[in-house]
């Protein structure tokens, strides 16, 4: 169906840019700006529970890519000593199969999501790269007691709210 005046869909089409020209942007301004993260997000590296950790080997048979490898001993007692424990992130899927398959929790994902590396073998983590530290946060993912601790998401939208007020 035609118009019968020439050229209105372009002048709509400049309204409404127009209106958007002169209205506040709300668009995060990410590196110096940053919203928190879903409470159970799946972050991109698995943080390693040294005390909890049995060596069962049953996060590293529930990875479907192989991304897990631990090396144990056979310590006093007949338990496991861990000798090795290793992820390859960059095999890694973070599916979070590794985290539910431990009977012992002592696996957890984290909460970070920026870790590219310019480096494949930076990707490579060892069990001392591995552990939880001030700097590293465990996400609530499967962990219904640590989501509770964490903070509540924030979206651009809740922040668009609180400007109108």
């Amino acid at each position: 169906m035609q118009s019968r005046f020439f050229g209105l869909g372009i002048a709509k089409g400049m309204a409404l840019t127009l209106k958007h020209l002169f209205r506040r942007p709300i668009t995060t301004q990410y590196p110096e700006e940053r919203l928190s993260t879903s409470r159970r997000i799946r972050g991109n590296e698995l943080i390693w529970n040294q005390v909890k950790c049995t060596g069962c080997a049953t996060c590293a048979k529930s990875c479907p890519q192989g991304a897990i490898e631990i090396v144990t001993l056979r310590g006093e007692e007949n338990k496991y000593i861990v000798e090795k424990f290793g992820v390859d992130s960059g095999y890694c899927i973070f599916c979070g199969l590794c985290v539910e398959a431990c009977p012992y929790d002592a696996l957890y994902l984290s909460y970070d999501y920026e870790l590219a590396r310019y480096r494949r073998r930076e990707l490579v983590k060892d069990k001392e790269a591995l552990l939880a530290s001030p700097s590293k946060r465990v996400s609530g993912y499967y962990q219904p007691e640590i989501e509770q601790t964490l903070p509540r998401q924030t979206l651009l939208l809740d922040r668009e709210k609180e400007e109108r007020e």
